[in-house]
């Protein structure tokens, strides 16, 4: 692929273990000179904003990909009930960020995210596409703050909902909508083209054991491929607990369906919805509703993922993983 048809990406997340093998995928991408990643923008979701500034930062360095500025979360307008510190570990990274490089990108001197997408979407109007795999509270400050910016991304793919199926935090809800639904639905009314990736497809990417052997046998001793092994054991067991996998020994990839849209778009279905989200209610705050009656529909503000082809994604994935490995 030529450089000029390469992707440009900014990718919006919290750090935790299934952003992190979404973000290790993208830098495989990066490396195979199919993407170029323009910046990450980092947010307070799985973990506080602190611990996934430096997260972002230190799998960017584990990666080798030392110059891409990471900004730092939008602060919360109200404190967040709770985080997912007892899925992801502490550190948001299963409790293994010190086996990695150091972070290098100061917290404190960083400029905040959303300043930091609308410099980067307003110097490239129509070039970059956002990828948003945590809450969506910077991309919301930054719609917020100068009206119109999100229209100036070329796509924004968000991983978040859930329409036919449970939430993952609430019987509703899937967590990065959960954790700020006012947020979301300032996105939601952004543009008219989203493209999301719900809970409806997610959970149906389990990455097992194996595969995490299949790829770390490419070069075992490597830090890299330790990490993922690691970080994969740390997920399946945190999975098994709480019965994400039906029994089997992985766990869920949520955020990687973002990149399985942009790269390999062939594994995926989607229809046409208008994405409307819940603020307000008591038990149901966080849920996403589409209008699924047999009636005409107007408005619609989305392509909403309805189907995956898990195999065929996995195969891109895995194999992506291994030239990471190789590289590393």
């Amino acid at each position: 692929m030529t450089q000029t048809n390469t992707a440009k990406i900014i990718l919006d997340t919290d750090p935790g273990g299934d952003d992190i093998f979404a973000f290790l995928w993208l830098l495989s991408l990066v490396k195979q000179n199919l993407g170029e990643l323009v910046a990450v923008t980092s947010a307070a979701g799985n973990v506080s904003a602190q611990k996934t500034f430096s997260s972002a930062s230190q799998i960017l360095n584990l990666g080798g990909l030392h110059h891409v500025e990471v900004g730092r979360g939008v602060p919360l307008k109200a404190a967040a009930e709770e985080d997912a510190a007892h899925i992801h570990g502490a550190d948001g990274m299963g409790n293994l960020s010190t086996t990695l490089p150091a972070a290098t990108r100061s917290y404190e001197t960083a400029r905040y995210s959303d300043e930091l997408i609308i410099d980067k979407l307003n110097a490239a109007p129509g070039e970059i596409t956002l990828v948003a795999i945590g809450p969506l509270t910077n991309l919301a400050a930054a719609e917020e703050r100068q009206p119109g910016i999100l229209r100036k991304a070329k796509e924004v793919v968000l991983m978040a909902g859930a329409f036919q199926r449970p939430g993952n935090v609430t019987p509703h809800a899937e967590f990065n909508v959960w954790f700020n639904p006012e947020a979301a639905q300032t996105v939601f009314a952004s543009r008219n083209d989203l493209v999301v990736m719900p809970l409806d497809v997610t959970t149906q990417l389990i990455f097992t054991r194996e595969m995490a052997q299949a790829v770390s046998q490419v070069n075992s001793e490597s830090r890299l491929s330790k990490f993922l092994v690691s970080l994969c054991e740390f997920m399946i067991g945190t999975a098994l607990g709480y019965r994400e996998t039906g029994g089997i020994n992985g766990f869920l990839v949520h955020d990687a369906a973002t990149l399985g849209y942009l790269f390999y778009p062939e594994t995926l279905m989607l229809k046409r919805a208008r994405v409307r989200i819940e603020t307000k209610g008591e038990w149901t705050r966080g849920q996403t509703l589409t209008d699924d009656r047999r009636a005409a529909k107007t408005g619609a503000n989305a392509w909403v993922a309805l189907r995956i082809d898990e195999a065929n994604f996995f195969t891109s994935f895995i194999e992506d993983l291994k030239y990471l490995i190789s590289r590393n």
